[in-house]
C-alpha cells in the first residue's frame, strides 16, 4: 500500500464516523451521507496542508466541507426535481443549528489561537466579557488609544484567520 493509500485509510479511519453521523443528522438519507462523507474526505486528501494542521482545525475545515457539500446538494437542480416525502428521521431544526454553534465555536476558536495575545485578550475580553474600552484600558494598565488600536488589527487578523479556514462572508 502506498503512502498516499495510507493516508486516505487513516483519515477515513479517523474522521468517517463522526463525519457520516453529522451529515446523516443533516439529511436524513444514509446514501447521501456516504457520498458526501467521501467527497469531504477526498477534497481533504487533495489538500494535505488541511492534514498537516492541528487535530481540532483539520475536523473543523472537515465538518465545514461536509456541511457546505449537504448545502450545495440542497441547492442543485437535480435535488429541487425530487419530490420530498416527509421523513421522521430528519433532525430537528434545534439539533442543527446546535451543531451549526458548535462547529462555528471551533472555527472561532481556532481563528482566535492565531492571534497574537495582545489582540486575542482584547477581543476575548470585548466580546465575550462584554467588557468596553474603558474597562479594558484599566484592567490592562494600558491608553485607551492601544485598546482600539489592538481590537482593529485584532479583528482584522481574526478576519484573515477564518478567510484562510475558508469562511467568507
Amino acid at each position: 500500500m502506498g503512502d498516499d493509500d495510507a493516508l486516505l485509510r487513516a483519515l477515513h479511519d479517523e474522521h468517517a464516523p463522526a463525519l457520516r453521523r453529522y451529515v446523516t443528522s443533516l439529511t436524513g438519507d444514509a446514501a447521501a451521507a456516504d457520498d458526501i462523507v467521501q467527497e469531504t474526505l477526498f477534497r481533504a486528501w487533495k489538500k494535505p496542508a488541511v492534514l498537516d494542521q492541528r487535530e481540532a482545525s483539520a475536523r473543523a475545515w472537515l465538518f465545514t466541507v461536509a456541511r457546505n457539500l449537504v448545502i450545495d446538494e440542497a441547492r442543485s437542480a437535480r435535488r429541487r426535481h425530487e419530490t420530498v416525502v416527509a421523513d421522521e428521521a430528519m433532525p430537528e431544526p434545534a439539533a442543527v443549528d446546535e451543531t451549526e454553534r458548535l462547529l462555528d465555536g471551533w472555527l472561532v476558536g481556532d481563528a482566535l489561537a492565531a492571534l497574537t495575545v495582545e489582540h486575542r485578550e482584547v477581543i476575548v475580553r470585548a466580546y465575550y466579557g462584554g467588557r468596553s474600552v474603558a474597562e479594558m484600558s484599566s484592567e490592562l494598565g494600558i491608553p485607551e488609544g492601544t485598546v482600539k488600536s489592538r481590537m482593529h488589527y485584532g479583528l482584522r487578523a481574526l478576519r484573515l484567520a477564518l478567510q484562510e479556514k475558508g469562511v467568507t462572508r
